[in-house]
């Protein structure tokens, strides 16, 4: 990855922290990334991989799969890095809201709209557990198949027992455990996958 000196230096500090880990060095640049992000080596245990999502979700960065996000907070997060690499369609929850919904939060209204329109899209829910019940829900059901699920919603209130929810699926997923979490980090892991899609799948100029 690409970093300026202040950032060597931080990321040399967090390597040397960190230490030992059993991670694929795929997940740790998603890791360090993440603690780096956040200044919180607590992560290192926190963060999950599914076996194929670093493979599936890198690939389907790289095919220009459509990126569905729960807050504007990663859609600005990841704007840059998407339009200097493959410009995949980027859409917030908060784009799809058509109208008003009592049982409903505005975001998981805008989740559910979106599943519905990009099915196999990666999705990033960072912030609204309650988004991210409503994607397993679709799931569950076969509506939806995403390439990715990125669940790193934090907070206290049946936040953890939704993570571990997505986990009864097979469908691709990077999560955090506990009630630790939130839209940063969601930007992280979604920066770190962009950049290493980038590399693995465009070629070096000679």
């Amino acid at each position: 990855m690409e970093w300026h000196m202040i950032d060597a230096q931080n990321l040399a500090i967090v390597d040397r922290e960190v230490g030992d880990y059993d991670f694929s060095p795929a997940e740790y640049e998603i890791v360090r990334r993440v603690i780096y992000t956040t200044a919180d080596f607590e992560y290192k245990n926190l963060i999950h991989f599914s076996e194929t999502a670093m493979q599936t979700g890198a690939a389907a960065i790289a095919a220009r799969c459509t990126i569905v996000v729960d807050v504007p907070t990663i859609q600005v997060g990841i704007l840059p890095q998407i339009q200097n690499t493959f410009a995949n369609p980027l859409y917030c929850s908060l784009d799809a809201i058509a109208r008003p919904q009592k049982d409903k939060t505005a975001t998981a209204w805008g989740i559910e709209n979106l599943a519905q329109r990009y099915p196999e899209a990666i999705f990033a829910i960072g912030q609204d557990h309650s988004a991210l019940a409503i994607l397993i829900d679709l799931i569950a059901t076969g509506a939806v198949k995403p390439a990715l699920v990125i669940a790193t919603p934090g907070g206290f209130v049946d936040v953890d027992a939704t993570k571990k929810r997505l986990q009864e699926f097979s469908v691709p997923q990077v999560w955090t455990e506990g009630s630790k979490g939130g839209a940063t980090v969601a930007t992280a892991i979604l920066n770190g996958l962009l950049e290493l899609a980038w590399l693995a799948y465009t070629p070096e100029e000679s």
